[in-house]
């Protein structure tokens, strides 16, 4: 049996004390210790209502409309701030200290293209209070598990509330609008992408809080169409062993990316030459320049416009 270190629990912080004589009772009983984790036990992941694609020329009729920010999705319950994974924000406490308690469902913000900054912030182990100072923590639910709070635009009338009431700067409120057809929509579509901004969403005014993806809860951004030349072949992995994985091409502006997605079989069985041009779709840039969620759309056809 192993030697005991000449400790005694009294000289030992107050928290391990109960611990340390436990364990020392047992170890002088001659009795095994108990098979227990004295790992920090992880809290589950908050319920969260999840977006769906919109589907192509969506009537915005019966839906409140905000911009879909490129920040951190966050959950508070009143305690805790919270990553979608369950993992805590380790936010500084006077961020905290002055959010309401009540469920809130958010995102946590820098401003539109800053989402590289702002995750090196928010995710860090501990928080440094001078990069959070232009955090903010923009709420466009409450999470309602029992169903007590009623339709969505119900519980966007209490998120203003709460907002309001808190008087704290950081705590924002999302814009929801009412938009009268799919012109006003692709309107303010535009508006957002033009400014920077990812897209929208869209959220059913009459629906209740369900936690997971539903039709009631849409996301809609733009595609673009650019072009890029091809400067090698990929081989691919798995089910495409033995065949093209993905296209490396170049942008006009230099940038170099993979592109995987979109490709047929026969694509990836005879694909672009090396030096051909092809037309990919994307969903915007990166702060480095690479296209979001690029997807290949053709060959290029010389004679289109």
């Amino acid at each position: 049996m192993p030697t005991l270190p000449d400790l005694s629990p009294a000289d030992l912080p107050p928290p391990r004390r109960s611990f340390i004589a436990a364990a020392l009772g047992v170890l002088a009983a001659g009795l095994s210790w108990p098979a227990v984790s004295l790992a920090a036990p992880r809290r589950a992941s908050p319920p969260l209502q999840l977006a769906r694609e919109a589907p192509e020329h969506i009537d915005p009729a019966g839906f409140l409309v905000s911009e879909k920010l490129d920040g951190v999705r966050a959950a508070w319950d009143g305690e805790r701030l919270r990553f979608r994974s369950g993992l805590p924000v380790m936010a500084p406490r006077w961020f905290t200290a002055r959010l309401p308690a009540l469920p809130l469902d958010g995102e946590l913000w820098l401003g539109r293209g800053r989402f590289d900054v702002l995750s090196g912030t928010v995710r860090r182990a501990a928080a440094l209070d001078p990069d959070w100072q232009g955090v903010r923590y923009v709420v466009f639910d409450l999470r309602d598990e029992d169903g007590r709070l009623g339709p969505f635009a119900r519980r966007v009338e209490r998120v203003r509330e709460a907002v309001a009431a808190a008087g704290f700067a950081p705590l924002q409120a999302a814009e929801q609008r009412t938009l009268a057809d799919r012109a006003a929509l692709k309107r303010w579509l535009d508006e957002v992408v033009r400014a920077g901004g990812e897209g929208l969403m869209l959220h059913r005014a009459d629906a209740r809080w369900r936690a997971g993806r539903s039709d009631a809860l849409l996301k809609l951004k733009p595609e673009h169409d650019a072009e890029a030349v091809v400067v090698a072949h990929v081989a691919g992995q798995g089910r495409h062993t033995g065949r093209l994985g993905a296209l490396h091409v170049r942008t006009a502006a230099g940038v170099e990316f993979l592109l995987g997605t979109g490709l047929t079989d026969a694509e990836r069985e005879r694909p672009p030459a090396v030096g051909t041009v092809v037309t990919y779709t994307h969903r915007g840039l990166t702060a480095s320049g690479v296209p979001r969620f690029a997807s290949f759309l053709r060959v290029r056809d010389p004679l289109r416009s």
